[in-house]
């Protein structure tokens, strides 16, 4: 029988930073998730070709019979078909920020607290999300909890000066490569490389 050898550290204000996700982590379990939230005022037709979406690629996302090779490709191809409905569906940055105030987005039960505290030791929070960015950052905003230690990868919508999205041709975050490598900002990156440990939370997500 092998044992794993049991291996105590004591964690400082110095010594690790945080990396989390973002639906159903940070927010409750019974909270709307991200792209939902984006999408929420673009018709029920537009919800009904994203359900349709969500039940031909969910399946694929959960077999693990399949190669990493082919579900990666399933993974990128459902994203950046969810991402086109945004755009054939005409989501504007007005439509955007009034379907995050509609949207049933909460946060998960100290959720609050734990970025407080986070903030005043200055324990750098990555937030890790195969969600779009722009729900996140603006969640976090209206709920005055987007402090100066919080750095956000995500998928992150563009729009034009008119309000108008941009058509998204950018790398993709999805479930299965999530990472910060390559993602943050060097002097950040710097930062993170003086912390020896990392504080991870994350949940397997729905898209």
């Amino acid at each position: 029988m092998k044992y794993i050898k049991e291996i105590k550290i004591k964690l400082n204000k110095n010594n690790y930073f945080v990396a989390i996700d973002f639906d159903r982590t940070i927010t409750a379990k019974e909270s709307s998730d991200s792209w939902d939230a984006t999408g929420k005022l673009l018709g029920t037709d537009f919800t009904k070709r994203m359900n349709e979406l969500y039940e031909k690629y969910r399946p694929i996302e959960l077999d693990y019979k399949i190669t990493f090779e082919e579900k990666n490709a399933a993974m990128e191809k459902w994203y950046q078909e969810c991402m086109n409905l945004y755009y054939e569906y005409h989501l504007t940055e007005e439509k955007l920020r009034e379907s995050i105030k509609v949207s049933n987005l909460t946060f998960r039960k100290g959720a609050e607290k734990f970025l407080e505290t986070m903030h005043k030791q200055n324990v750098p929070v990555i937030i890790l999300s195969a969600g779009i960015g722009n729900v996140i950052v603006q969640f976090l905003k209206e709920n005055n909890c987007y402090y100066d230690n919080i750095f956000v990868i995500s998928n992150f919508i563009e729009f034009d000066k008119n309000g108008n999205m941009k058509y998204f041709d950018k790398n993709m975050i999805h479930t299965l490569n999530k990472t910060m490598d390559g993602n943050l900002p060097n002097i950040l990156q710097q930062k993170l490389n003086q912390r020896p440990y990392k504080l991870l939370f994350r949940r397997y997500g729905r898209r």
